[in-house]
């Protein structure tokens, strides 16, 4: 989630989509949860002899990553332990592959985020851990029904936490894969928290890509921002008590700069007419000059909420948001803006929201990698650079696909869709 505040610039899952890699467990696992649709890299396909050969090359990676460790603060014990059982995973390695053949619309994606069975589910959870969620929302001023929807996005309410030996997943890929100085940062980490004596090797399970626990945290952000909320001299993610992890899940937000009461955005309804090119996160106004466009929420909204930016994530023939701080505090968590609107839908959904009202262009479908590479490159050929060809949709891609439109004569509204690049060919 991103595009924020104030906080730490380190975040839960910045690593995982600067890496190109999304990594909750319920996404692997879980029929209900689905992949982040977070733009990626191109990647070659797996290729099974080349992984014999980098399993074949493991050991001597190995031999060769004990002196850094050891040159990072890690003692001879603690790598020891740690390695003994680390093997190489040809697993990781064909998921860290696929993830760049990954696409989804928005509306599909909210359809299993926020389904039936995870509000209900995300109900059950509030009511069963309302002491507790109770406490940490007055510690932490973090809404307790936004610390649940993470927990049910990203484990399913601790059903499914991850099964990987966090050490051997963090080894295979720092040793292997393309992003191999990204994971050996996190494998120091996580020998680091191991070290400390938060949990045992054995117990350091996850995802593939290394994020752990129920709320999955990888390694860094453990670090910096885990909590003992249990008092018990561990910050113990992994157990059955989900207590530390939710905690920290909040600690987390306070820090990046959560407003406890603020929406992270409400629907709105457009007036005929309206001007699409106002449908930009850097345009911020208070809640009364949007009214004064014909801006009008779907639910009430105090003044007192503070300014707000509107958001189309499918176009203007798609649901309409006004987004507040904390939409960016969510992104800070997760970069991907189908998620923070998973979180925020689901943890209203959770509160006894309505489902969306507007319709989604179910006539449309998500560009894959090289489609968003291709439209890039022809926004830049025909005079409108999205100072980037790499894949990701971002604001200076919107900006270049607004601009477009606008020369064309069509709804400005940014959205970097199929019709855009069929109009761009």
């Amino acid at each position: 989630m991103k595009r924020f505040g104030a906080g730490f610039a380190l975040s839960v899952f910045a690593g995982l989509a600067q890496a190109g890699l999304t990594g909750s467990v319920a996404a692997e696992v879980a029929p209900q949860v689905s992949a982040r649709p977070v733009p990626r890299p191109a990647v070659s396909p797996p290729n099974e002899a080349s992984f014999a050969t980098e399993a074949g090359a493991f050991d001597g990676w190995i031999t060769a990553f004990r002196p850094r460790a050891e040159a990072a603060g890690i003692t001879p014990a603690t790598l020891d332990a740690a390695l003994a059982g680390a093997v190489f995973d040809a697993d990781v390695l064909r998921r860290d592959s696929s993830q760049a053949e990954f696409t989804k619309t928005l509306w599909d994606y909210l359809d299993s985020a926020v389904s039936d069975l995870r509000v209900q589910n995300g109900r059950a959870a509030l009511a069963e851990h309302d002491a507790l969620l109770r406490q940490i929302e007055a510690r932490y001023g973090v809404d307790r029904q936004v610390v649940v929807a993470i927990w049910g996005l990203e484990s399913a309410y601790g059903t499914f936490r991850g099964t990987k030996p966090i050490i051997g997943s963090l080894a295979t890929l720092a040793s292997s894969s393309r992003r191999a100085a990204f994971f050996e940062t996190q494998l120091i980490d996580a020998l680091r928290i191991l070290q400390n004596g938060d949990t045992s090797p054995d117990q350091m399970t996850g995802s593939w890509a290394g994020a752990m626990g129920h709320t999955q945290f990888m390694p860094g952000s453990f670090l910096a921002l885990a909590v003992d909320w249990t008092g018990d001299g561990r910050r113990d993610i992994w157990s059955d008590d989900p207590a530390d992890a939710l905690a920290s899940t909040a600690h987390y937000l306070a820090e990046n700069g959560w407003t406890r009461g603020q929406p992270w955005g409400v629907e709105v309804t457009l007036p005929q007419g309206f001007d699409y090119a106002q449908a930009d996160r850097g345009i911020e106004k208070p809640l009364a000059d949007w009214a004064a466009l014909g801006v009008v929420p779907v639910t009430p909204v105090p003044e007192e909420a503070g300014p707000a930016a509107l958001l189309l994530p499918a176009g203007h023939r798609g649901v309409a948001l006004l987004v507040f701080g904390n939409f960016a505090v969510l992104e800070r968590y997760n970069t991907a803006d189908a998620y923070v609107i998973g979180v925020g839908h689901l943890s209203d959904r959770i509160l006894g929201a309505e489902p969306f009202q507007g319709g989604w262009p179910q006539d449309d479908r998500a560009l894959t990698y090289d489609e968003r590479v291709e439209m890039q490159t022809l926004l830049q050929q025909a005079g409108f650079d999205p100072q980037g060809i790499d894949g990701r949709i971002g604001p200076k891609t919107i900006d270049a696909v607004r601009a477009w439109q606008q020369s064309t004569g069509h709804v400005p509204d940014g959205y970097a869709s199929l019709r855009v690049l069929e109009g761009l060919r």
